[in-house]
């Protein structure tokens, strides 16, 4: 049991970086096994660079999109803004801003299952080979110094690996090259990854430790309030059919208004003049009850803080579409 309770621990703290690692893991074995399966190069100097482009990029936008979806942060933020009031919007472009903000850092978390499917496409070179065969100055380039015949035998190459020794070195060139691009893509992507999270961090307006305990706070936040949520909808559920089957009028229920909803559930932003953990701690500690807390002056989006919007009632975000 306590290497059980070890285990969800690890999987508690490090969630995040185990999920990038999963989906990594699944796109570059989905990756293998939809290019043995299903990749068939028509070795077609029309149909060569089309088709492997579209085995190399096409799944790649579907993963982006689908990170997209994935992401309980994009509901947050995308969930009743067309309904939005236009005394709201017309309250400044920094709600804009801050929007703009979180939509590049739903991009970049987006980007992980994409980036991972080109470099494993890159690293195998069936694709770039593919397409690469089918690429007119790519192929004036390779075949320099070669037979007449090269380029016309060229978009044949990757069906015909045994054809001759010419054909053999233009594909071995070929991967090469898929190889170098595909090692050069995993060296930018670590490098900026290195780079953002160390600017990020450094810009961090909190300190290494309270971090630590502001994830700590809204692990209790959220399992606290899913279950103060499944309690109070259980009643309220329990006393309406108990008045509709004895046609009796219900007793009050004090349940949060649409606003309330609205404001915790508005993206979070930090203010260095007060200290507050979520929306729902800025909420209850408001000052009026009909102060809005969603946008204030010298609220800002800080990247590594962007956490603090994951959580909330934790449904999953694909049964919910």
């Amino acid at each position: 049991m306590e290497k059980l309770q070890t285990v969800l621990d690890l999987q508690l703290k490090q969630h995040r970086a185990l999920g990038y690692g999963l989906v990594s893991l699944l796109t570059a074995g989905g990756e293998r096994l939809f290019s043995a399966a299903l990749f068939q190069c028509p070795c077609s100097a029309a149909w060569n660079l089309p088709y492997g482009l579209v085995f190399l990029l096409v799944p790649a936008l579907a993963l982006f999109l689908l990170g997209y979806v994935l992401n309980a942060r994009t509901w947050r933020l995308l969930t009743g803004c067309c309904a939005r009031s236009s005394r709201s919007r017309a309250r400044g472009c920094g709600a804009g801003l801050r929007g703009a903000v979180v939509c590049a850092q739903l991009g970049a978390s987006a980007a992980v299952a994409p980036l991972t499917w080109v470099a494993v496409a890159l690293l195998g070179g069936a694709f770039y080979e593919c397409a690469a065969a089918g690429s007119a100055p790519l192929a004036r380039r390779l075949c320099r110094g070669r037979a007449p015949a090269c380029e016309a035998q060229l978009p044949l190459a990757p069906c015909l690996p045994a054809q001759g020794p010419d054909a053999q070195g233009l594909l071995r060139e070929l991967k090469a090259q898929s190889q170098v691009l595909g090692w050069i893509l995993i060296a930018l992507v670590i490098i900026f990854l290195l780079i953002f999270t160390s600017v990020s961090r450094c810009l961090s307006p909190v300190s290494f430790l309270q971090l630590k305990f502001w994830k700590i706070y809204l692990e209790q936040e959220q399992q606290i309030l899913k279950a103060q949520a499944t309690e109070h909808a259980m009643e309220l559920a329990k006393e309406n059919v108990k008045c509709f089957f004895e046609c009796l009028h219900p007793e009050e229920c004090n349940t949060p208004s649409m606003k309330d909803w609205q404001q915790i559930s508005s993206l979070y932003t930090f203010n260095p003049k007060e200290q507050y953990y979520s929306m729902l701690h800025k909420y209850v500690n408001r000052k009026e009850k009909t102060h809005s807390i969603i946008s204030k002056e010298g609220d800002a989006v800080i990247p590594v803080l962007g956490f603090v919007d994951t959580p909330g009632i934790n449904i999953n975000t694909a049964a919910e579409l």
